[in-house]
């Protein structure tokens, strides 16, 4: 090949790229990525920051809430916390045991009675029915008026004997 045939080789192959590339002549537009600049997507934009900056306050106060529970579960679990609920424990059964007995007990039992425990009043009196059964009524008020009743029926129950066996 000579050198004519391959510049016009040359000439038409330029020519032919030139006639199907597309037109670049069309003016350069700037377009912003940031949805604030170009106002497309700012909606969406908006609530993705809105829901990381929730996110991120919730995450502040769950951590700030445990903090406040570790040490209120700290608090409870010292020596002198634990010496205090054994101690109110014993003294609640030995209140108990005394009122018990007093209430339920053969000789010289206490028919009726009162006293006041953390706000609250509680009286109880043994009552006599027609049919010579008897039964403790308690009743409990508390500090807010509501009141609540209790009868308790005695000498009717078997706790270490079965009923059947005589």
């Amino acid at each position: 090949m000579d050198k004519l045939e391959v510049a016009t080789l040359i000439t038409i192959f330029m020519v032919s790229i030139l006639a199907v590339s597309p037109n670049t002549n069309a003016d350069v537009v700037h377009k912003f990525k940031n949805p604030s600049f170009s106002g497309q997507g700012t909606g969406a934009h908006y609530l993705t920051i809105e829901n990381q900056e929730h996110s991120r306050k919730k995450a502040i106060k769950d951590a700030m809430e445990a903090a406040r529970k570790a040490a209120e579960r700290d608090a409870e679990n010292t020596t002198m916390a634990k010496f205090i609920r054994n101690l109110e424990s014993r003294i609640y059964a030995q209140l108990s045991k005394q009122l018990v007995e007093s209430m339920f007990s053969n000789d010289n039992s206490v028919r009726f009675g009162s006293f006041i425990l953390e706000g609250n009043t509680v009286t109880y009196e043994v009552i006599t029915n027609a049919d010579g059964t008897e039964y403790i009524k308690m009743t409990i008020v508390a500090e807010d008026g509501t009141t609540t009743v209790i009868e308790i029926p005695i000498g009717s129950g078997n706790f270490s004997q079965d009923p059947d066996v005589g």
